[in-house]
C-alpha cells in the first residue's frame, strides 16, 4: 500500500485579486495532486489564503473596511479562481479560522517549552510588502538614500518589543539536514542558494509584533500577535490535524511521511529555513521536499499593476478554455524555470498540440468507426505496426508517470505529445479510409489499434486537462474505474468490445482558438 501523499501550495496572501501567478501555482499542483491519486496514493491537497499581516492591515485601512471583511471578500476571490480551473484541493484553508489559531498558539508553545522563544526588542529593516525582516548586508540601494530589500521592496526601520526565535541555534542542525537530502530544496538552484544563506550565518528571528492586532495572539504575552510567517507557514499543520487530531497527523504529517511543499521562488526562505527550524523546535516531523517554482512573466516581463500587464486567470479561462489554459501552463514552462506567456502563445500551443494533434486524432478517429461501423468497436487483428504503436504508447505512459513524479510536468506532456504525433504518424500511414474499399478487416484493425491508443492518451493527460480527458473517456465507453496508469497496456478494449458498447458520434473536445484584434 502507497504511502499517504500531501501536497501544498503557498497560501495566497489576499490583499488583492488573483492573478495569474496565483493560478500557474495551484494548477500545477492540482496536476501534481491528481496524477498521485490516480497512482493509488492517499492524497491531502490543501491551498488558501493568508489573511493576517500588517499587509493587510493597511490593505483594508485604505479602503476603509475592517481586516477581516476585506480578508472575507478576496478570500472569495481566490475560491472562485479555483472552482472555475477545476482545482480538486481537499482544503481551502483561510488563516482566520479558529482551528487555525488554535494550531498556531500550540506551535507558539511548543517551540517555548523547547526553550527557543525570548522576549526582546527588535530594531531593525522591515518590508511591509514583503513581511520579511532583512538585515543590513542584505539591502539593496534604490533612488536616492532609498533602502529596499533583496526583491526591489521598500523598507523601513522598525523599533518595537518583540519574542525573537533563536534562529541561530538552528543554524548547523539545518546545514545537516540540507546535506543528507539534498532533494529537500528542489530545483537545485534553490538548495544552493538557501545553503550560502544559511552558511553565513543565521540572526534570531523576530517573530511577535505590537504596532498592529490583526493576527494570531501570542499565547500569555498581552498585546503581541504572532509575525506572519510563524502563523502562515502553520496552516500545513492545521490541515493536517494538528495539535487535536492525532490520527490525521499520523496519516498526513508523519515521520517520514511524503510532504511537498509546492511555493514560489521568493518565498523559499521562509520555507526552507525558518519553517524546518520551527518544526525542529516543536519536535514535529519535516516535509519530504520544498520545491521553488519560478516566475510566470508577462511577454518576458514581471507583472505589474503599475506597467498594467497583470492578467486576471479568469479571464484568460474564459477566453481561451480551463483546459487549454491549464494545459499551456504546464506545456509551456518548465517547473522551477521562469516562463513567460502571452495570447499568440496560448493559442498557437492550444491549436498544435490540443486542437490540431490529439483533439483532430480523437475525432477523426471515433467519426470514422460511428459513421463506418454504425458505432461498433472494430475488431483487433494485430500486426506489427499496430503492436509498435501500443508500445510506444506504454512507453510514454511510462515516461509521464516518472516525470510528474519528478515534478517535471512540462517533460510529462513532452511524453505525451510524442506518442499522440506517434499515433497521427500512424493513422497516416495506414489510410483507414482507403482500406476501407481494398481490405475491410486491416481497417477494423487499425480502428482498433488507434481506439485504444487513444484512449490511454486520454486516460495519461487526466491530471493535466481533466475535463476534457474526462469528457472523451465518457465518449469512448471507458468505465470510471478503468482510468488508471494500471490499465494502459492491459486488454480492457476487447472487455469494453464485448461488453456490446456502442459508440456515439463524437462531439469536437478542442474548437480551435483564434486570437481577438487586441491581441496582435
Amino acid at each position: 500500500m502507497p504511502r499517504p501523499y500531501t501536497i501544498t501550495t503557498a497560501i495566497s496572501y489576499p490583499n488583492g485579486r488573483p492573478h495569474i501567478g496565483h493560478a500557474y501555482e495551484v494548477i500545477a499542483t492540482d496536476a501534481i495532486a491528481r496524477f498521485q491519486r490516480m497512482m493509488g496514493r492517499d492524497v491531502f491537497f490543501q491551498t488558501g489564503t493568508d489573511e493576517h499581516g500588517l499587509k493587510m492591515a493597511q490593505a483594508a485601512r485604505a479602503r476603509n473596511m475592517e481586516p477581516r471583511a476585506l480578508a472575507d471578500e478576496m478570500s472569495g476571490y481566490f475560491k472562485e479562481m479555483n472552482d472555475r480551473l477545476n482545482i480538486s484541493h481537499d482544503r481551502f484553508i483561510r488563516t482566520s479560522e479558529p482551528d487555525h489559531h488554535r494550531a498556531s498558539q500550540a506551535l507558539w508553545q511548543a517551540m517555548e517549552a523547547n526553550g527557543d522563544l525570548y522576549l526582546g526588542r527588535y530594531e531593525g529593516w522591515y518590508s511591509v510588502r514583503d513581511e520579511a525582516f532583512y538585515d543590513e548586508k542584505e539591502l539593496v540601494s534604490g533612488e536616492g538614500d532609498q533602502k529596499l530589500s533583496p526583491q526591489g521592496t521598500p523598507v523601513e526601520w522598525t523599533v518595537e518589543e518583540s519574542w525573537f526565535f533563536r534562529l541561530s541555534a538552528y543554524q548547523q542542525r539545518l546545514l545537516d539536514l540540507y546535506n543528507s537530502q539534498p532533494d529537500f530544496i528542489q530545483p537545485d538552484s534553490r538548495r544552493n542558494e538557501i545553503m550560502r544563506f544559511v552558511e553565513g550565518g543565521l540572526s534570531d528571528l523576530s517573530i511577535s509584533r505590537t504596532s498592529f492586532d490583526w493576527g494570531v495572539k501570542v499565547p500569555g504575552s498581552e498585546g503581541h500577535v504572532m509575525y506572519v510567517w510563524v502563523d502562515a507557514l502553520t496552516n500545513y499543520l492545521t490541515g493536517c490535524g494538528y495539535p487535536d487530531d492525532a490520527g490525521r497527523m499520523a496519516r498526513y504529517w508523519s515521520e517520514g511521511g511524503d510532504i511537498t511543499h509546492v511555493i514560489g521562488k521568493d518565498i523559499v526562505r521562509f520555507h526552507a529555513v525558518y519553517w524546518p527550524a520551527f518544526l525542529m523546535s516543536a519536535k514535529l516531523p519535516l516535509p519530504r521536499r520544498i520545491f521553488g517554482h519560478g516566475f510566470l512573466l508577462n511577454r518576458g516581463e514581471k507583472m505589474s499593476k503599475s506597467v498594467g500587464n497583470v492578467a486576471d486567470p479568469m479571464e484568460l479561462a474564459d477566453r481561451f478554455g480551463v483546459d487549454q489554459l491549464r494545459y499551456f501552463l504546464l506545456s509551456e514552462v518548465t517547473f522551477g524555470n521562469d516562463g513567460s506567456y502571452s495570447a499568440e502563445a496560448i493559442v498557437a500551443r492550444s491549436n498544435s498540440d490540443l486542437a490540431n494533434s490529439f483533439g483532430n486524432l480523437a475525432q477523426r478517429t471515433l467519426s470514422f468507426i460511428a459513421k463506418n461501423l454504425d458505432g461498433r468497436l472494430p475488431q483487433p487483428k494485430p500486426q506489427d505496426a499496430d503492436t509498435e504503436l501500443l508500445v510506444t504508447v506504454r512507453q510514454a505512459a511510462t515516461a509521464f508517470q516518472q516525470a510528474m513524479s519528478d515534478l517535471a510536468p512540462s517533460v510529462a506532456i513532452e511524453a505525451w505529445i510524442r506518442a499522440v504525433f506517434a499515433c497521427n504518424a500512424y493513422i497516416d500511414a495506414q489510410a483507414p479510409w482507403a482500406l476501407r474499399k481494398t481490405d475491410p478487416a486491416r481497417m477494423e484493425a487499425v480502428l482498433a489499434t488507434l481506439y485504444d491508443a487513444i484512449a490511454s492518451l486520454a486516460i495519461m493527460i487526466q491530471p493535466v486537462i481533466p475535463a476534457s480527458a474526462t469528457a472523451l473517456l465518457d465518449q469512448m465507453g471507458v468505465a470510471a474505474d478503468r482510468r488508471g496508469y494500471d490499465v494502459i497496456g492491459t486488454d480492457w478494449y476487447t472487455q469494453l468490445r464485448g461488453s456490446g458498447f456502442a459508440l456515439s458520434a463524437p462531439k469536437p473536445l478542442f474548437p480551435r482558438l483564434e486570437l481577438a484584434e487586441a491581441d496582435a
